[in-house]
Order: C-alpha cells, then sequence, then structure tokens
C-alpha cells in the first residue's frame, strides 16, 4: 500500500478505551484509507469485530468523509466467524497468529 499521507488517530479522539491503533491515509488516487492494527494474547471474537466496525463508523463522523479501503491486521488469534464478518463488512483482514 502507498499512501501519500498516513497519520495516526487515537482511540481517545473517538472516545474509545480500546487497544488498537488506527492509522489514516490518503492513497494515490485521493481515497481515504482506513488502517487498523490490533494486537493481543486473546482471542479476537465476533463481539470484538462489531466494536472495531463501531469505531470504523465513528472515524467517518469524525473525519465527515466516507472511508473507501478497510484493512485490519490482526496479530491475535482470530475466530472463524469474527474473519467472516469483517470480510462481509468490506473489510481486507491481515491475520498473524501468535
Amino acid at each position: 500500500m502507498i499512501f501519500k499521507s498516513l497519520k495516526e488517530i487515537s482511540p481517545k479522539t473517538l472516545n474509545s478505551r480500546k487497544h488498537v491503533k488506527i492509522y489514516l491515509g490518503v492513497d494515490l488516487k485521493t481515497y481515504y484509507t482506513a488502517v487498523m492494527y490490533l494486537e493481543k494474547k486473546s482471542r479476537v471474537i465476533q463481539k470484538e469485530a462489531q466494536t472495531l466496525i463501531f469505531l470504523h463508523e465513528k472515524l467517518e463522523s469524525h473525519l465527515g468523509s466516507k472511508i473507501t479501503k478497510k484493512n485490519i491486521f490482526i496479530k491475535a488469534p482470530l475466530c472463524s466467524k469474527a474473519k467472516a464478518f469483517l470480510e462481509a463488512c468490506g473489510w481486507k483482514v491481515w491475520q498473524e497468529n501468535v
């Protein structure tokens, strides 16, 4: 992925206490891209995937624009239902097992 600009958004600005890193980038075609990085020891389940989707919606409302590309990097065990849910919502899921 190549970006013109990439900046980190703190979860506190979105009124969230999640331990996730959020990056907002502008690609070469000037589309917004959201990149989330989640690292934890326990399994990521479907309920947590729903909170990540909600966090993305908060990011769109904070930005005031639609984010077209959504990527998530997960460094944790991932439930198959959570992965299917994220992919059904338009996310590109990159997973690294711990």
